[in-house]
């Protein structure tokens, strides 16, 4: 072109970007920057799309200078795409500050913090905001209630998403597939799998992520059965091919339900290249999972030596959680110092290790378990539990004093532990790291997060209603002992939805029959 203005330069910077070339609009972009002429604000708009990774965002930040400088800052759509591109970055601070500059907010800017939030993790902070907005008369659309779904999944606030799932009714949003996708999966996260499946049900169409949905929502409730009858109706149909996730799917199904052999048999024919689909990593690591829950420990261990890759250590940190399970000291006491080799920060592995050694009385090797986690400076992530009641959410941590009830809490804690050891609960003095006597391993136990959310849902709720609870961590032993004779005793369906599944406990047996 003899002759360039801001909108040619813009125009090509935009094609590079929405076709993926951010190294290509970058530099063009830097050029436009050495020539004569200014960029404007949708030069800036869309350049920031592309400052992605380490090196792109080192030079957003860069770029976010030159329009403090330049002054289109206060332009909605630069606005936008820098909250966008700090959200994307993790740095919600940044974004957050962003948003609250922009004189003007639409729904994109809107959606794209709520949708910050709801990627880092940072469920309540997303929950919040959205509640805030729709205060102010924020019109939503759809990439916003997935948005919003996606924090609720990971509270599992089963009130609050019912209310956003009639939001999205009575406003009559078009049914996109990504939106329903979230629906089946946000139900399924709290606990109501029955909703997921009418959603499921109900679709015009469905994508291949629609199906794994539904079937990690199966597994993931140790309904193996299920996850079966859905991969062999998906065969049926015969619309959408499965992928690797829905192989993961469907092996983590068979080894949270039980079903060893039949996930074997799934895995071999993958091997076979019967479905178009080769083993992966994640794949063997199923496999793995699926040997040491049903206690074959030993065949775990061969099937990893004949693995085509090194194992991983979420590999390996699998086959520690069935040592502990089942017993296996040998074994595990191997596992645990290939696991804390391989990754020294995690504290995880130095817990489960030390369970290990603590169940079997090795109280010496507790000792240097923990010693190692101080001198490398490891930090144990706190247990936290959770409940809803009428859209509150109720936090608690492992021998809380920071709730406004907790003395009753407290109280009710001890009540329930008496009534239930008339019916033969007897605490697992095992899951108790500290060498201590066992009157003060029981009052430690006593202390876990989950009980304390129970007793609380037992206190704030009519008799007979149930109790959904939500934990961070793995649940341990005597805090499912303690919640299966919650069921038993008071009457009440109880529901645990750990770190790896639900346990769903009804008259003192548990959904996934003591195997987990």
């Amino acid at each position: 072109m003899p002759q360039r203005n801001v909108v040619s330069w813009t125009a090509m910077i935009s094609a590079y970007s929405k076709r993926g070339y951010a190294a290509e609009a970058t530099d063009l972009f830097l050029q436009m920057l050495r020539s004569e002429e200014e960029p404007n604000e949708f030069t800036f708009a869309t350049i920031l799309t592309s400052c992605t990774g380490s090196w792109g965002f080192d030079l957003g930040r860069q770029i976010h200078s030159l329009i403090i400088k330049t002054k289109y800052g206060s332009h909605i759509f630069v606005g936008s795409s820098l909250l966008d591109m700090y959200a994307k970055a993790g740095r919600m601070l940044e974004a957050r500050r962003v948003f609250d500059s922009l004189p003007e907010r639409d729904v994109v800017s809107c959606t794209a913090i709520i949708s910050g939030y709801a990627q880092q993790g940072l469920d309540e902070e997303a929950l919040e905001l959205f509640r805030q907005l729709q205060r102010e008369g924020m019109t939503s659309n759809y990439v916003t209630y997935v948005s919003v779904l996606t924090a609720l999944s990971g509270l599992a606030a089963l009130d609050v998403g019912r209310q956003v799932h009639n939001h999205v009714l009575r406003r009559e949003v078009p049914s996109f597939v990504v939106l329903q996708n979230s629906l089946i999966d946000m139900y399924s996260k709290c606990g109501k799998l029955s909703y997921s499946r009418r959603v499921f049900n109900t679709m015009p169409e469905r994508t291949v992520i629609s199906w794994n949905a539904m079937l990690v929502g199966y597994s993931k409730h140790g309904m193996g059965n299920e996850v079966v009858k859905l991969f062999k109706l998906m065969k049926e149909e015969n619309k959408i091919r499965p992928d690797s996730v829905t192989f993961l799917a469907v092996l983590s199904g068979c080894s949270h339900g039980g079903m060893e052999d039949r996930g074997l048999g799934f895995f071999y024919e993958m091997g076979k290249g019967k479905n178009g689909i080769e083993p992966e990593l994640e794949h063997y690591g199923c496999v793995v999972d699926l040997l040491g829950r049903s206690g074959r420990v030993e065949e775990a261990i061969e099937f990893i030596k004949k693995m085509p890759s090194e194992p991983t250590a979420a590999i390996w940190g699998s086959l520690l959680g069935a040592c502990r399970v089942h017993s296996n000291v040998k074994i595990g006491e191997f596992v645990g110092f290939q696991l804390l080799d391989i990754e020294p920060e995690n504290a995880g592995n130095y817990v489960i290790l030390s369970n290990l050694f603590a169940s079997a009385g090795r109280w010496e090797d507790v000792r240097t378990v923990r010693e190692l986690m101080t001198e490398k400076a490891v930090i144990k992530e706190p247990g936290r539990s959770w409940i809803e009641l009428d859209q509150v959410l109720h936090t608690f941590h492992a021998s809380d004093r920071s709730h406004p009830r907790r003395e009753e809490v407290f109280a009710k804690v001890r009540e329930i532990s008496a009534k239930i050891k008339e019916a033969g609960y007897s605490p697992e003095m095992g899951c108790v790291l500290y060498d201590v006597d066992d009157e003060q391993k029981e009052k430690i136990l006593l202390g876990h997060s989950e009980k304390m959310a129970m007793a609380f849902g037992i206190i704030a709720t009519r008799e007979g209603a149930s109790v959904r609870v939500i934990k961070n961590l793995r649940i341990c032993v005597d805090c499912h002992n303690f919640a299966k004779l919650v069921s038993l005793i008071y009457g009440r369906e109880v529901s645990l939805r750990d770190k790896n599944r639900f346990h769903h406990m009804v008259g003192g047996i548990c959904s996934c029959g003591d195997y987990w």
